[in-house]
């Protein structure tokens, strides 16, 4: 059962919320840089790390779950949020170049169902950051927070959800290392700091990008034919001089996925 729009908004609006938010925009520009001229997607409940992005890129539409529920945002101008299936996204193929999850992964009755969704809309060249709770983090142990709500994911586990719906992981980070306790969001920033070079595996949340994988469509259980022409004796009558063509190089993985463990 995912959480009511009205309760995750009243929880961003909290000190612990709005800690929460700044420490996951950091990651954010770190990742994707400038946005410039780019069409994002924010999914789930992402709109408070949305504020960043909104200002320079070219559209930024929110979509938010059905059992979820939908807020109108942004709140200073023309509504650009709207209420969608998580298994059946109202966008055409390959529209967005961004793909933000937040609070999305965790509660899908369907994992890889929605990230196939999100497959379908992302574009060839695209990236796509999902954030969840990670399994050993504080977060994922209280429900004090929406974090602490539905399954949580570790790298292994979220790598593959990734590959099963044919998004290959490009990258990961972890983020939110303050405890999930009201009044220790102000040392937000220290425990972020700390964390990340003392006890880096006991982060709050994971955030894995991806790009997106397309495949040709093979013959299944036949041998493709190739057609061959006879070739010609040099020096033959009428035949044109031949000439050979130098070696393609091998094509190499430019992407290195990251390693499976925990």
């Amino acid at each position: 059962m995912r959480r009511d729009v009205l309760e995750l908004r009243q929880f961003y609006a909290s000190d612990l919320g709005r800690a929460a938010r700044a420490m996951v925009e950091r990651k954010l520009i770190e990742a994707w840089g400038d946005v410039a001229g780019l069409d994002v997607l924010v999914l789930g409940y992402a709109t408070p790390f949305a504020t960043t992005l909104r200002p320079r890129a070219r559209r930024v539409v929110a979509a938010m779950p059905a059992q979820q529920g939908v807020e109108v945002w942004p709140s200073d101008g023309r509504n650009l949020s709207t209420l969608t299936p998580e298994d059946c996204l109202p966008f055409p193929n390959a529209l967005f170049d961004r793909i933000l999850v937040v609070h999305g992964l965790e509660e899908s009755a369907d994992p890889v169902g929605f990230l196939r969704e999100v497959w379908r809309v992302l574009a060839p060249s695209g990236r796509a950051i999902v954030t969840v709770a990670s399994r050993n983090g504080l977060w994922a142990n209280t429900e004090k927070t929406p974090f602490g709500h539905g399954r949580p994911y570790s790298r292994s586990q979220l790598a593959e959800l990734m590959r099963e719906a044919d998004l290959e992981p490009s990258g990961w980070t972890r983020a939110l290392y303050v405890p999930p306790v009201t009044w220790m969001a102000g040392w937000a920033e220290g425990f972020e700091q700390a964390g990340s070079r003392l006890w880096p595996g006991f982060a709050g949340l994971l955030l894995m990008e991806a790009v997106k994988q397309t495949f040709a469509v093979k013959p299944q259980g036949q041998r493709a034919r190739v057609r061959a022409a006879r070739p010609v004796l040099a020096g033959a009558p009428g035949a044109a001089p031949v000439s050979r063509a130098p070696d393609a190089p091998a094509l190499r993985d430019r992407l290195a996925p990251p390693r499976r463990r925990s």
